[in-house]
């Protein structure tokens, strides 16, 4: 309702300048790092934003010498202002698209141990073949990513999930299979090991990714099927933490072997009946952005 107002009080002529602002104050919580972030003066930054709520009528943000905050009329502008200011930059790239020029927003998730696409290197491609696209990275678990591929958070997502499993509502490309592979410290008793199963690995104590994670789910399913229980004494939510742990000689983990060949100063082991994973890159359904193609394309995926 404020956004409507406001755009009425303006004859349809939307400040995106001043929503970008609203927005950098109230993710950032703080005036300083907000026009930090968008190379403006504090000064200009905030003149702006009284002009806005002056017009509107309200205030945004609640002001105190130890915080910044949402007022109830802010929480109410945030998302509208979100979603004019990403369909304004929608409309902009897809009209420099139509002249053969990338630009707008980039949002890309992955896991930490995603190994089918060498993603740093893809995006220094994708970002000197289109250097006015704005790329930013995320990591974070395969079932967030999804939600967030779902809800136009994010534009292109890399997952691992069981391989039983498939991304839902959402478009999904597969790029590699693999069998996950047992991990312990050099001085393991496990360690000069050729290969175990999971029968012999559930007297082991393990270090894994939180339970109800997809990450997690590979390797509680298999032990499950296999009629085994095991004990999860450490749950971390930082594969390269989780690295450290067994590192530590505190546990045994079960990881991707394309991930383990990059960490230094484990034992790898085979697991004969090991759990397998799948790994995904996904997109949302409604229309890509022109970044977004550019990007899966560069992936050898076109448009579907």
């Amino acid at each position: 309702m404020l956004v409507t107002r406001w755009i009425s009080y303006h004859d349809g002529s939307v400040e995106l300048q001043q929503m970008r602002y609203v927005i950098a104050v109230a993710e950032t919580t703080s005036f300083t790092r907000a026009a930090q972030r968008c190379l403006v003066v504090q000064s200009a930054l905030s003149h702006q934003i009284a002009r806005l709520e002056k017009e509107l009528g309200a205030r945004l943000f609640e002001r105190t010498s130890r915080r910044v905050r949402l007022t109830p009329a802010g929480a109410a502008f945030l998302p509208a202002a979100r979603q004019c200011l990403d369909a304004a930059e929608r409309a902009a790239a897809e009209v420099a698209a139509a002249v053969g020029e990338v630009r707008g927003r980039l949002a890309v998730g992955l896991i930490p141990t995603v190994a089918a696409v060498d993603v740093p290197a893809v995006l220094k491609d994708f970002q000197q073949r289109y250097p006015k696209a704005r790329i930013s990275l995320s990591v974070g678990a395969s079932d967030e990513l999804v939600e967030q591929v779902r809800e136009g958070e994010i534009e292109v997502a890399f997952l691992g999930i069981p391989v039983t499993a498939r991304p839902r509502g959402v478009m999904a490309r597969k790029l590699a299979q693999e069998r996950l592979v047992a991990v312990v410290a050099p001085d393991h008793p496990l360690a000069g090991e050729a290969s175990v199963d999971l029968r012999r690995l559930s007297s082991e104590v393990f270090v894994d990714l939180p339970a109800k994670t997809a990450g997690r789910a590979q390797s509680d399913l298999a032990f499950t099927a296999a009629g085994l229980t095991r004990e999860v004494a450490f749950e971390v939510t930082n594969a390269d933490y989780l690295a450290r742990l067994v590192g530590a000689g505190l546990g045994v983990a079960l990881l991707p072997p394309a991930y383990v060949a990059g960490l230094a100063g484990m034992a790898t082991i085979e697991v004969t009946d090991a759990p397998a994973r799948a790994e995904y890159v996904i997109w949302g359904r409604e229309s890509r952005t022109p970044a977004a193609t550019a990007f899966l394309e560069l992936l050898g995926i076109e448009e579907e």
